[in-house]
């Protein structure tokens, strides 16, 4: 099998979500540059744009401790004082990341696979069945097709700035709700 691109994947270790996740990807040619989410030493300017312009509170790993006892409210918070947050508690940060050339996406989901097969080039869902790694009942549209190549080609395009999101806000949604 023709080797894809390589993927720096940003996980919780242990996480069973995140294993089938990496199963998939790496099945579909991939290779992965897996890296432990709670100990990379993270820059507001580099966690922010995995994000592009979802709203704040979809940032958040809805199943971390701190939000699930309302002791961090998300929809409260500014963009600063979230990034803030999770760079002292990287648990908050919804999962997994991951990176492909300039393209940052945050969470394993619809859009995020759609991005992927388009760039294996290969059949219907090259990364795995889209409900296999899910528990999360919310659903998102399918994407732009047009949104999506262009999505493609910034992934693949040198001329990228760094840190730059080239998502339009669309490819980020973690549907994995497991508790951290």
């Amino acid at each position: 099998m023709k080797r894809m691109s390589t993927i720096i994947f940003y996980e919780k270790p242990g996480c069973q979500n995140q294993a089938g996740q990496k199963q998939a990807l790496r099945a579909a040619g991939f290779d992965l540059d897996v890296r432990n989410l709670l100990t990379t030493s993270w820059r507001a300017e580099t966690l922010r744009p995995f994000f592009g312009d979802r709203p704040v509170a979809d940032w958040f790993n809805r199943a971390a401790p701190r939000v699930k006892s309302g002791e961090v409210v998300p929809e409260e918070m500014a963009p600063e004082e979230a990034l803030a947050a999770m760079m002292a508690d990287p648990l908050l940060i919804r999962r997994p990341l991951m990176q492909i050339g300039q393209l940052r996406v945050c969470g394993y989901d619809e859009i995020s696979k759609r991005i992927l097969w388009i760039s294996t080039g290969q059949g219907d869902y090259a990364i795995g069945n889209p409900d296999q790694f899910q528990t999360c009942t919310q659903t998102l549209p399918c994407p732009n097709p047009d949104q999506v190549t262009q999505l493609h080609d910034r992934a693949h395009s040198s001329s990228s700035p760094s840190g730059s999101c080239a998502s339009g806000g669309n490819a980020h949604h973690e549907e994995s709700r497991h508790a951290s």
